[in-house]
């Protein structure tokens, strides 16, 4: 995507902050809707982030902890961008996306929601609060509230 995105409806997510503390997450599945969503990540270095796509929320209390507890407890808050992961990190990362399933994926013949993956072909990008997955509608990106 351009810098401005020209001709594109920019949607901020949680913009200012004035979601803190209220433990949001989506996950923006990539698509050519002429909707990009923008969000802060990478922890203090506040990188922001854009994707085109539609919105899909995740629902449950406390469901970025084990988030926060890779990227701001073990990685300080610092961001990953570009992070040799660690064997065991990088399979605590897997696990943890693998968490979430998502509903609404358009197939209501599904008893249960498909779960997420970690889409390691952009592990490079893998950053606080912005996370590349693969989801049943395919590629997208997992997003909660920054840490700083």
């Amino acid at each position: 995507m351009t810098e401005a995105d020209p001709g594109k409806r920019q949607i901020f997510l949680d913009p200012d902050g004035c979601g803190a503390d209220q433990g949001w997450m989506f996950v923006i599945v990539a698509a050519p809707t002429g909707v990009v969503y923008r969000s802060q990540g990478g922890g203090y270095g506040c990188i922001q982030y854009r994707q085109e796509g539609y919105l899909v929320p995740l629902f449950g209390p406390g469901l970025d902890e084990p988030l926060r507890e890779i990227f701001v407890g073990e990685l300080k808050g610092c961001g990953s961008r570009r992070l040799d992961w660690p064997p065991a990190l990088l399979d605590r990362l897997r696990a943890t996306v693998a968490r979430f399933g998502v509903y609404g994926s358009g197939r209501e013949d599904d008893m249960f929601p498909p779960p997420l993956a970690l889409d390691e072909s952009r592990l490079s990008e893998v950053d606080e609060a912005w996370v590349p997955v693969l989801t049943p509608d395919g590629p997208g990106i997992l997003v909660w509230e920054n840490s700083d």
